[in-house]
């Protein structure tokens, strides 16, 4: 039931919103709790498991790997901010948020989204300068540098959706209060708006093209930098070793603007909510859980860490 409040000028009528989910198919509802339930296991096991492996052994005290740690934790925080909410309205018949929790999902889930965006492009220029300057890369990617670089994605991330979510909670918002979503996704609450939202959309639409440009200019410059390099070298086996610190990261880009793009795509009108709804559940759920098996199955010195860390805990229990 939609709490309404009475305020005037700028104060949202609604306290509460529903959210529809995936209700419109009944039957699925079970499967979708479990398969959910799954990823979201395997994610959180999957990004703590590379956050542990990445602290306990000392051969991977490197930038690389203090970045992809933090990768994980942007992975674990943005996937706990959508997925106990979804696998809740699966199984219960309360199906609503309060306007203060929507509003704070919102702010969350998209700044850890731009952040992973922006760490994704600060590990490409990593792998540019440890295969262009591999004699200088300890000193040009120093421990301060590179918590500096951190500090500015997180910075960014934050600061693009403070402004966007204080332009959202600058709208009124009346009616039923119902969300085709199952999360506080912004198209979902400018749906329920029944005030003007331009200046939100533009701000909205401004900084989104502005975060996946810049990171894709960053990314895209730094493998031709790489390319080029790499095409110089006089021997096949730099060239084999140059590419294979560069996979993992290019394979973990690819997915995540490849859907992110896609919903950028999908036209946001009811006809398409359905698609809407699986291009938010891909991103919001799928990416986080693939990170770490990308990055676990794709890397020897993980998957090394990860053979001698079971092999002490079977020989230290024995049957």
């Amino acid at each position: 039931m939609v709490h309404v409040v009475h305020d005037t000028g700028n104060q949202s009528s609604v306290s509460t919103f529903i959210l529809v989910g995936f209700s419109e198919f009944p039957r699925l509802q079970a499967p979708l709790f479990l398969l959910f339930l799954t990823i979201y296991t395997v994610t959180l096991v999957g990004n703590l498991g590379i956050i542990v492996i990445i602290r306990i052994n000392p051969m991977l005290q490197t930038p690389m790997y203090f970045f992809l740690s933090h990768l994980s934790f942007l992975d674990i925080c943005y996937s706990s901010v959508f997925t106990p909410k979804l696998l809740e309205i699966l199984v219960v018949e309360d199906r609503t948020i309060s306007f203060n929790g929507c509003m704070t999902q919102f702010f969350f889930i998209c700044m850890f989204v731009i952040t992973e965006m922006f760490m994704l492009a600060v590990m490409a220029y990593d792998r540019f300068v440890a295969v262009c300057n591999p004699l200088l890369y300890t000193v040009a990617m120093s421990h301060k540098f590179c918590a500096f670089l951190v500090t500015g994605t997180y910075t960014w991330g934050g600061l693009c959706f403070l402004i966007i979510t204080h332009s959202l909670v600058q709208l009124s918002y009346c009616g039923s209060g119902l969300m085709n979503h199952f999360g506080c996704e912004y198209s979902a609450i400018i749906s329920v708006s029944c005030s003007d939202s331009s200046f939100s959309q533009m701000a909205c639409l401004a900084i989104s093209i502005f975060s996946e440009a810049c990171s894709l200019l960053i990314t895209l410059a730094s493998y031709i930098f790489i390319v080029v390099i790499v095409i110089r070298m006089p021997s096949k086996g730099g060239l084999r070793k140059a590419f294979s610190t560069c996979t993992s990261h290019l394979t973990a880009f690819s997915i995540f603007h490849g859907i992110i793009m896609l919903l950028y795509c999908v036209p946001h009108s009811r006809n398409f909510w359905l698609l809407v709804k699986v291009a938010t559940a891909l991103y919001a759920v799928m990416i986080p859980m693939l990170n770490p098996l990308i990055y676990s199955l794709r890397n020897k010195d993980v998957k090394e860490t990860l053979r001698r860390l079971i092999n002490s805990k079977l020989h230290s229990h024995p049957v």
